[in-house]
């Protein structure tokens, strides 16, 4: 079964505490919105894994809860080059600036060690499951399958990276990478075991002497170089909550540049090793059996290869599955050595490190022993069964479009939709009485805590930021930068006003707010009601619509402009309610503007321009659908099945065509009626359309005798 990321914690171990108040002061100055004076502090540690200690950082500020992850080096004496948390940081960053390989964000990294003892780095927390055991129990086998597939495309991103353009170019040298390898960790092999309380495996050094006389000669050129995880597999990646998709790779310990398929060979030990190592045996799955829905060996390597324009890597894939079994005997035996010395994190597991060196050491003789290691090609079955899965789902969408004869949206619109159900289903819903509990409270102008959790789960779901604002259409670079990049990270909200108390404003030629240009400024008079949003007390941003010339013609006196809501003359005189209710803490409010001063840069895309920014297009596109329906079920099936949504579009689409028109009409006045311009003559046109292709009458008796039928039905 998956274990999520907040089941792997427990209490620190007494060797890696660390002065708390230090990194809550040290935190507190360098991590973005970390709470100043929280109510709570609290500090566990990750139970998983040898390597770096890791911990979870839990604060609470009032009934809010932030959580945050720390990664440090061990303290006491470490070998050489090992632990170096600063280049951890360095490669997580600039992937997480520069590309979508999937990493947690870093916020900042601490390189004195007064403040709590070594080097670290806070990054954030995913809240997502991890798999421990390569097997999947639990799962369905479609979900294993998935599960694999999502780990081989993540490890084909990350070796995608180009490491020159994000700023790593200089993280390691690219030629010679297994041949220094090799040496690196015969030597930290030799160091750990040469205590006189670590037992020295003399077959690890003739493994070390085999290993020499094979480098490929690729390795010398530097030729499958870039950047390399150094410990990539199942277990070092969080999965979505629910999704069967990577959201995180963790543990960038032994990342550096240098030769790919030892990454790709390390992530297939499960197939070749038992992951347990419990005892000295060298089953993986391809023995004792592939659970079912997991790919075999050859199909995972297909993916991988499929997905990162790799070659086939059968001449030399002994030698890299015996590298990577040589170099996980050798972290066992320094993860042991530490267990001796009391600074070891993982607890049991590090105790018992020891005999899973010896493990792998006896595995890697036994693999080289081996006749064949791989297919000669890659097999075609692993291609075709993504092609049948991609075709499944093609399947699912025309039996969708047999069922109902509708326009049916692409198949990235629908999976879209199915995880945006999920979440709604999953997150959303269940916590809609809690939200409704404080919004008929004393307290329903506040904001459940909960909020901010789900924002940042949707932000790490890809939910969030669907739609496109008013702003980012039209605001220039300043204005974006000032307030888009806020709102559309969720730390402010914004609230539109327009429609205003004294008048007719669902026509917005009627609104009386006056912008009056004066100097470098705008000065706002008038007074708004309905400006939804305005009694958030995140909103910081009003867009102002008003009329910035009382002379000018009819739809060119409107502006738009950008007001902060703290600007001085601004008063919310009190929220309004919808049949009784207020729509607590988002609510209406009724607002007035006394000389409020704003500077002339806030007005949106010009003077006169408010008409073109908020001329509604809902009718249109409702059209444009229907005549896009309209057409492919004309494709599909045939005119006398489409005849419904046929005589729907010969109705919809000319009176469309006319209102549009009437409208530009209307803007141009006595010009759009004379031959001075186009417009006359296209309404003529698009009227006759009412007519020459069947009147209006006929097309909706049409509509209405279908629809009769289907009530029969």
């Amino acid at each position: 079964m998956a274990s999520r990321t907040c089941d792997l914690v427990g209490r620190v171990h007494p060797a890696h505490q660390f002065d708390l108040d230090a990194l809550l002061r040290y935190a507190s100055s360098h991590v973005h919105a970390f709470p100043l004076s929280p109510s709570k502090f609290s500090v566990s540690q990750f139970g998983y894994g040898q390597s770096n200690p890791t911990f979870l950082l839990e604060v609470s500020s009032g009934s809010s809860v932030k959580r945050y992850v720390l990664r440090k080096k061990p303290p006491g004496k470490l070998l050489e080059s090992a632990h170096a948390v600063e280049r951890e940081f360095q490669v997580i960053e600039a992937l997480g600036i520069h590309t979508q390989v999937p990493v947690p964000k870093v916020f900042c990294l601490c390189t004195d060690s007064s403040v709590i003892g070594t080097p670290f780095y806070i990054m954030e927390y995913l809240d997502g499951r991890i798999f421990l055991d390569p097997g999947l129990p639990g799962l369905a086998p479609k979900s294993r399958r998935a599960i694999y597939q999502a780990a081989a495309k993540a490890l084909a991103s990350l070796h995608s990276a180009d490491v020159d353009t994000i700023g790593l170019g200089k993280f390691g040298r690219r030629e010679n990478y297994c041949k220094r390898q090799v040496e690196r960790w015969a030597k930290q092999y030799i160091a750990s075991t040469g205590d006189g309380k670590s037992d020295r495996n003399p077959k690890m050094l003739e493994l070390v002497d085999w290993l020499r006389q094979h480098v490929p000669l690729e390795d010398s050129l530097g030729a499958t170089s870039g950047l390399v995880h150094g410990d990539f597999r199942i277990d070092n990646l969080v999965f979505h909550p629910f999704e069967d998709r990577v959201i995180g790779i963790l543990d960038w310990e032994l990342s550096t540049l240098g030769n790919q398929m030892c990454d790709v060979a390390y992530t297939c030990m499960a197939h070749i090793v038992d992951a347990r190592l419990d005892k000295v045996r060298h089953e993986g799955f391809e023995v004792t059996g592939i659970p079912e829905g997991i790919p075999s060996l050859a199909e995972y390597l297909a993916v991988y290869c499929s997905a990162s324009g790799k070659p086939w890597p059968l001449a030399q894939w002994k030698f890299y599955v015996a590298f990577s079994m040589f170099r996980g005997a050798s972290i066992y035996a320094g993860v042991h050595s530490r267990w001796i010395m009391g600074n070891a994190s993982g607890g049991e597991l590090a105790q018992n490190a020891g005999r899973k060196a010896n493990v792998l050491i006896e595995t890697a003789w036994s693999f080289i022993g081996r006749k064949s290691v791989l297919p000669q090609h890659p097999p075609s079955d692993a291609t075709v069964q993504v092609h049948l899965e991609q075709l499944g789902n093609e399947s699912e969408n025309q039996d969708l479009l047999k069922e109902t004869g509708r326009f049916v949206p692409s198949k990235k619109v629908q999976e879209l939709r199915k995880r945006l159900i999920k979440f709604m289903e999953d997150r959303i819903y269940p916590m809609e009485n809690e939200f409704y509990k404080l919004a008929q409270s004393t307290m329903r102008w506040t904001i459940h805590p909960e909020e901010e959790n789900l924002k940042e789960l949707a932000k790490r779901e890809g939910l969030w930021n669907l739609f496109i604002p008013v702003l980012l259409r039209y605001g220039d670079k300043e204005q974006l930068q000032e307030w888009l990049i806020p709102l559309l990270e969720g730390k402010i909200r914004s609230g539109f006003a327009m429609t205003e108390p004294e008048v007719a404003s669902s026509d917005a030629t009627n609104i009386e707010c006056s912008i009056k240009r004066e100097g470098d400024s705008y000065i706002i008079n008038g007074k708004k009601w309905w400006t939804s949003g305005a009694m958030d007390p995140r909103c910081r941003l009003l867009i102002v619509m008003g009329k910035t010339d009382f002379t000018a013609p009819k739809h060119k006196q409107q502006s738009m402009i950008l007001v902060d809501i703290q600007t001085p003359g601004i008063h919310i005189q009190r929220p309004l309610t919808v049949f009784g209710f207020d729509d607590a803490p988002h609510g209406h409010a009724e607002i007035s503007f006394e000389n409020v001063r704003v500077p002339a840069k806030n007005i949106l895309l010009g003077e006169g321009r408010g008409f073109e920014i908020a001329q509604c297009r809902i009718e249109l596109e409702q059209t444009r659908l229907l005549v896009l329906e309209a057409a492919d079920q004309l494709d599909r099936l045939g005119n006398k099945e489409a005849r419904g949504t046929l005589a729907m579009a010969k109705v919809a689409a000319p009176n469309m065509a006319l209102k549009v028109l009437d409208m530009a009409i209307q803007v141009h006045g006595a010009a759009g009626v004379s031959s001075d311009t186009v417009l006359a003559h296209l309404w003529a046109t698009s009227r006759t359309l009412r007519i020459a292709d069947g009147p209006d009458e006929v097309h909706l008796g049409t509509i209405a005798k279908l629809e009769l039928q289907r009530a029969k039905l």
